[in-house]
């Protein structure tokens, strides 16, 4: 195949470049710069500008699919006003500006696999949700719906699209895994308020591995849960993370101090109860890699880090 993948700098592109190109296909990386030489066969850079409209075409004729992961991360605080509107715009700006362009080509790649997030279900309450499930409430919420609305004009194209409702990914080379790896290691590990909150994650591994599977779906259209098959409590996912590290996590975080520090961020990130179901992935035949929370973190915690510049 040949597939344009934006967002290849964040944690997902990156790793699904590398995947692409050792499985033989042809990738093109679509970046906010003068395309550069690349000195790698079946890769190649082209141009988009999503703050300015622009988005090569050019590059996009003959390509069989889209991977659209660009935007800036859900989980970075503080949230002040502008902040908000920035995580908001980063999505739906430069989602409508690449769907528009593919929409106006004459022969536009027939697949786009288009980024969302299982925000979009806002708190379940631990409830399971699936996707026949709508839209939660709350600003993250909001923000996927506009999301994936953004990509509507794709589909009234006759683009097969799916939303990637992507989970907290689970990886040590960044993200939520990194961020706690040293409290745990040094002993300060320990559950977020009362840690009945579930979690909804996903390894690295089936992350990319769902995505390959859908690209090799294109009748699979629609919201696509991207995360494991066994969400966990905090509590669960903390006990998990101790044992891997052979660690106590004895502390506890209060509630209210998340609450009086982080305000409603703390309500959409550490104390949301997200219980979501990859019903579409399992339905369908997936095979995950890494189902359960401890295969997840046993097989992450082995893995050496990438070596900078790697």
């Amino acid at each position: 195949m040949k597939v344009a993948i934006t967002g290849t700098s964040g944690l997902v592109g990156a790793v699904l470049v590398e995947a692409l190109l050792a499985e033989g296909h042809r990738v093109v990386r679509m970046v906010r710069h003068a395309p550069r030489p690349v000195y790698r066969s079946r890769l190649e850079e082209a141009e988009w500008r999503p703050e300015q409209g622009r988005v090569d075409t050019v590059a996009l004729h003959g390509a069989d699919a889209v991977v659209h992961l660009a935007g800036a991360p859900l989980s970075q605080a503080p949230w002040p006003r502008g902040r908000r509107e920035a995580l908001r715009r980063a999505r739906v700006r430069g989602t409508r500006t690449l769907v528009r362009a593919m929409a106006g080509m004459d022969r536009p790649p027939p697949r786009l696999l288009s980024a969302s997030g299982m925000q979009f279900y806002g708190d379940s309450g631990g409830r399971v949700v699936t996707e026949d499930d709508g839209a939660g409430s709350g600003f993250l919420a909001r923000v996927c719906e506009d999301w994936e609305e953004a990509a509507a004009p794709a589909a009234a194209a006759g683009i097969a699209t799916a939303h990637l409702r992507l989970a907290v990914l689970l990886d040590r080379s960044g993200g939520y895994l990194r961020s706690v790896l040293p409290l745990y290691r040094a002993g300060l590990g320990g559950r977020i308020g009362s840690g009945s909150q579930y979690m909804t994650w996903i390894s690295m591994d089936d992350a990319v591995g769902a995505i390959r599977f859908l690209l090799d779906r294109p009748d699979l259209t629609g919201p696509v849960n991207l995360c494991a098959p066994e969400p966990v409590s905090n509590a669960d996912f903390t006990e998990a993370l101790a044992r891997a590290l052979d660690r106590r996590a004895v502390l506890r975080v209060p509630e209210t101090a998340l609450r009086v520090t982080l305000g409603d961020y703390a309500q959409e990130t550490a104390l949301l109860d997200l219980r979501g179901r990859p019903e579409r992935l399992i339905t369908e035949g997936y095979s995950f890699t890494l189902p359960t929370i401890d295969s997840a973190l046993s097989d992450i915690l082995a893995r050496p880090l990438p070596s900078a510049g790697a």
